[in-house]
């Protein structure tokens, strides 16, 4: 039954649990009835029998003293399960109303609406909940959320009903004249509040919140748990843009939403009916110009024959889970390809969500000793995301990694926040300088000067360094020029399948055809995305 049709019949869900309870308690007024008619019964043929059996007046006030016991039971059982219900409407850790309480109050809430009102609801996250209940237990966090509470109480007052929905998820809910403008208030006051310490048991604990909000017009056919499904869409746009903030519900994110859901189950299938491909793109030597690498690249081969963005799937596998068996079994299709392959390296792409995976180091060693490609042929490219969001894991990760012989590429260096301290810190055994550099330093002197000491760098670093998304002749005088060791790009090799790369082993490269000119040709693709 929808909200509407509560409203119109009256029922409340705190009314529909006393209705069952005394529907449940039927059969022992029955009980109670039907004893006092046998003592009855008994009392009148003991009076028409004088002497036999037992006296009328003991069994009638027998069965009036059962009937007065089950009477006396079914009203405090009535009592104990409207006591129940009260427990089941309440949270017992911070004493406010919980999920099945907003549940419970919102037609109650809609119903004192009128209809040219607004029901708002701010849905609240905090973000670093469980970090403090890793660090410092669950008792700590306990009182985290109790004094979160006393918070959210004191800056809402009486404005909006506040409601603890599980976990670190709290609720406000109100209804009335200007209820968004109101709700989305205080919504700021406590994300700016939670960016301060809070205090607990003499500690200064940072958590900071995320909030997602929603409203519905009072009169409209919706329910309590839509409006707190389009919070939770809002809240997870808050989270996705950097949390600490507010976001209202928006429809293209909800359809949006609804797309990735699709893709992911799309994912699974293609996953299971190994629907992936791998493409390869040939690295240059500068020197000798023939090719001493590849990289593999991911594409998604739909039944429909539909080219899904690289980025756009990888993000979707990210976000659920599969970059895991995904990736494995790139790296792994990758070396069964390249097995044959004159000894070239091979250069895979990391996701920033495997190098978090503590099984990822075990899960490679084991890729190669089944596949019998030799380690020091296999570079492991990673972005400088992989290891600005948790550095001590990516470095441990990392030196397992280089302890099989894998060397670790640093890729599209330039577009990040990598320093010479990063470079130091993590001592790669090859850079990748982006193509945005290498194109913008045709025409643009910081680019070209950002572009030349970038590779003095890591010539200091005695690493290798490989020119990406090279287009042009010009372009690639100029990275030999400032130094460089490999080229990469379309003005030698675009990626191909597998079996087209023998073909071109042990030869000299030639320009692409498409490349007789010294600018890209109108019909060009835009450039080769990789899997990570």
């Amino acid at each position: 039954m929808s909200s509407l049709q509560e409203r119109s019949a009256g029922v409340t869900p705190a009314g529909r649990s006393v209705a069952r309870a005394l529907i449940s308690f039927l059969p022992l007024v029955c009980i109670a009835l039907l004893s006092i008619a046998i003592a009855l019964a008994y009392a009148v043929s003991a009076a028409l029998t004088p002497g036999a059996g037992v006296p009328g007046w003991i069994l009638v006030g027998g069965g009036i003293v059962q009937a007065l016991i089950l009477i006396a039971l079914a009203t405090l059982s009535l009592r104990h399960a409207r006591k129940l219900e009260r427990f089941a409407l309440r949270d017992t850790l911070t004493g406010l109303a919980n999920r099945a309480g907003l549940h419970s109050d919102y037609p109650a809430i809609a119903a004192n609406a009128s209809g040219s009102e607004e029901i708002a609801l701010a849905l609240i996250d905090l973000d670093g909940f469980l970090s403090v209940n890793d660090r410092h237990g669950h008792a700590v966090g306990d009182k985290l959320l109790c004094a979160a509470a006393g918070i959210f109480g004191e800056l809402c007052g009486e404005e909006a009903r506040i409601y603890r929905l599980g976990g670190d998820e709290f609720a406000l809910v109100k209804a009335g004249p200007l209820a968004a403008t109101l709700i989305e208030g205080m919504a700021r006051k406590i994300v700016d509040r939670m960016s301060k310490p809070v205090h607990v048991d003499g500690m200064r604990l940072t958590v900071g919140a995320s909030i997602g909000l929603a409203r519905m017009s009072a009169n409209g056919d919706h329910s309590s748990s839509e409006l707190l499904r389009r919070a939770d869409v809002a809240l997870f746009e808050s989270k996705c843009s950097g949390k600490a903030r507010c976001s209202w519900f928006d429809i293209q994110s909800d359809i949006s939403r609804e797309e990735t859901r699709v893709m992911e189950e799309e994912l699974r299938s293609a996953l299971a009916r190994e629907q992936f491909q791998l493409n390869y793109q040939p690295l240059v030597d500068c020197d000798t110009q023939r090719i001493v690498g590849v990289e593999a690249l991911l594409r998604w081969n739909r039944p429909d024959g539909e080219r899904i963005e690289t980025s756009r799937f990888v993000s979707v596998a990210e976000q659920s889970g599969l970059i895991d068996p995904l990736g494995l079994w790139a790296l792994r299709r990758a070396c069964v390809d390249a097995l044959d392959w004159n000894g070239i390296k091979l250069s895979v792409n990391l996701s920033p969500v495997q190098l978090k995976n503590p099984e990822f180091p075990i899960q490679l060693g084991h890729i190669l000793e089944e596949t019998g490609f030799a380690p020091e042929r296999l570079e492991l490219e990673i972005t400088e995301n992989c290891l600005v969001i948790n550095p001590v894991v990516a470095e441990r990760c990392l030196s397992v990694i280089r302890g099989f012989g894998v060397s670790v590429v640093l890729d599209d260096f330039g577009t990040g926040y990598a320093s010479i301290g990063f470079l130091r810190r993590f001592r790669f055994e090859k850079l990748k300088i982006d193509r945005s550099l290498v194109t913008q330093a045709d025409t643009d002197d910081g680019s070209r000067a950002m572009m030349l000491s970038s590779i003095t760098v890591a010539r200091a670093m005695k690493m290798d360094v490989t020119a990406e998304g090279v287009e042009t002749r010009e372009q690639a005088a100029m990275v030999r020029a400032a130094g460089c060791d490999q080229i990469q790009g379309w003005l030698y090799f675009k990626a191909m399948p597998a079996e087209a790369i023998p073909q071109h082993l042990d030869k000299v490269a030639q320009f692409a055809d498409a490349y007789v000119l010294d600018s890209l040709p109108d019909s060009i693709d835009e450039p080769e995305s990789k899997v990570a």
